[in-house]
């Protein structure tokens, strides 16, 4: 079980490293996008774990279905993943994404073949 947790988590930091620049996307969707419908709970948790992956891994840029930054406290300061997303040009209000549909990028869509 646990290679094959491995194996998880590294595919979503390959999709997570996808993530353009200024662009958001979801737990679920990258779960769903790897055909694991029911797997946003796994990806939080390989979110968790990658601040240490090289190369690194955008975890800032996925955030919950509705653009709430529920991943902030496994950063180095509660205002960390805010911060970075603000860097890129986001406009965080009350730890959410502001025009989240519009800065939502969906795995799905944008890596069909």
């Amino acid at each position: 079980m646990q290679n094959k947790q491995q194996d998880f988590f590294q595919d979503v930091y390959e999709v997570a490293r996808l993530i353009p620049k200024g662009r958001v996307s979801s737990y679920g969707a990258i779960a769903k996008y790897l055909g694991a419908v029911s797997g946003a709970r796994m990806v939080g948790y390989a979110m968790n774990a990658a601040h240490q992956q090289i190369p690194s891994v955008p975890a800032h840029r996925v955030v919950n279905r509705n653009g709430l930054l529920t991943g902030k406290h496994h950063f180095g300061s509660e205002s960390e993943m805010q911060a970075r997303l603000e860097l890129e040009g986001i406009i965080i209000e009350n730890d959410q994404v502001k025009d989240f549909k519009n800065l939502f990028w969906d795995p799905s869509l944008a890596l069909a073949l």
